[in-house]
């Protein structure tokens, strides 16, 4: 019955974890900072064919969509809660990483790797013209995180109740470690050896 409440465990720590570096610390999460920001470059690369406004803003983008994908991957097709609340609390991060850079688009205080700030290119007058509504677009986005954040936490303690109760309903519905069945007949022959 308890078999699995570890991984749920420490799926919830985890994402506990991976939160407190952004939320309360207000850095980027060691060494997975670095993993971001290749997804972030690796985001600008797929779409450099498209506008450049685009192309500025799908560094933010995919440095988020990557663990949301991630983290529906597990949810939905693996049926791995405590996989999915993990990532869901890595795109949270990611969330709270752009809200910054998206804040600092007026006055581009940000140690950048590259010449052009993504953001204020994005919200500049060329584009949006939206400069004065940076702070209102990074709080946005910082509540988007807090809100994956929270499902991520969630998800991995529905795990652990779902996988509480699992076994327990696998034996009301009688499919509980039953035998495979075996053809009339099958039972007796050698497995091992040219059939004759």
């Amino acid at each position: 019955m308890w078999a699995n409440a570890w991984r749920y465990v420490a799926a919830f720590i985890g994402c506990l974890v991976l939160a407190w570096f952004p939320f309360a610390r207000h850095t980027r999460v060691p060494l997975l900072g670095l993993v971001d920001l290749g997804f972030h470059e690796l985001g600008h690369l797929v779409t450099f064919w498209l506008p450049d406004v685009i192309t500025a803003m799908m560094g933010s983008g995919a440095q988020i969509a990557v663990p949301l994908g991630l983290a529906l991957y597990f949810l939905f097709f693996r049926r791995d809660r405590a996989a999915a609340g993990v990532c869901l609390a890595w795109a949270a991060t990611n969330c709270a990483d752009a809200s910054v850079y998206i804040a600092d688009a007026p006055y581009e205080r940000l140690q950048l790797i590259g010449g052009l700030h993504d953001w204020a290119f994005v919200l500049g007058p060329e584009h949006f013209n939206a400069l004065d509504k940076a702070a209102t677009i990074a709080a946005a986005v910082r509540w988007a995180g807090v809100v994956m954040l929270l499902a991520g936490l969630a998800i991995s303690l529905s795990g652990w109740a779902v996988g509480e109760r699992a076994p327990n309903t696998l034996a009301r519905s009688g499919m509980a470690h039953r035998p495979p069945r075996v053809p009339p007949g099958e039972g007796s022959r050698p497995t091992i050896g040219p059939v004759e």
